[in-house]
């Protein structure tokens, strides 16, 4: 992330991630899945007339945004980047997201810095589930899958 300012050369500074953006194609499933399954609380929405809106997210400080709004210009993709949600407990999630049927595009795997997965929502898009290395539920005591 670019950091440097004006007076350091660049026209502009960035100070912050404002949000990552997921394009969904259902609304009503993309929400199921995201409040449903992934537990996630909705904030900001803005409604833009029947089965169309921006969704918000907060998750520590940061948004996830689902939205249907661009439809034919922002499409889903696995094949992108993909936002990593880290999980309180790794294990227990794994476990969830296998008995709703989610897929795996990578299955669960023990790294020296954190446990992860990545799973695909409704649309398609990547979903990264993670646990830093050093939090209770990783590593020792849990094995490798």
């Amino acid at each position: 992330m670019n950091t440097s300012s004006a007076s350091s050369g660049h026209p502009f500074k960035v100070v912050e991630f404002a949000f990552t953006g997921y394009p969904v194609t259902d609304l009503k499933r993309a929400r199921a899945f995201y409040e449903g399954l992934l537990g996630l609380r909705s904030g900001t929405t803005w409604e833009h007339g029947p089965d169309k809106a921006w969704i918000e997210y907060e998750l520590g400080g940061h948004a996830l945004a689902i939205t249907n709004l661009a439809e034919g210009q922002w499409k889903p993709c696995g094949d992108g980047p993909a936002l990593a949600l880290e999980v309180e407990d790794f294990e227990a999630a794994v476990s969830a997201l296998r008995a709703a049927g989610v897929v795996f595009v990578i299955k669960p795997m023990d790294e020296p810095t954190c446990r992860m997965a990545v799973i695909q929502d409704p649309d398609g898009n990547s979903i990264a589930i993670h646990r830093r290395a050093g939090h209770a539920g990783h590593g020792a005591g849990e094995g490798a899958r």
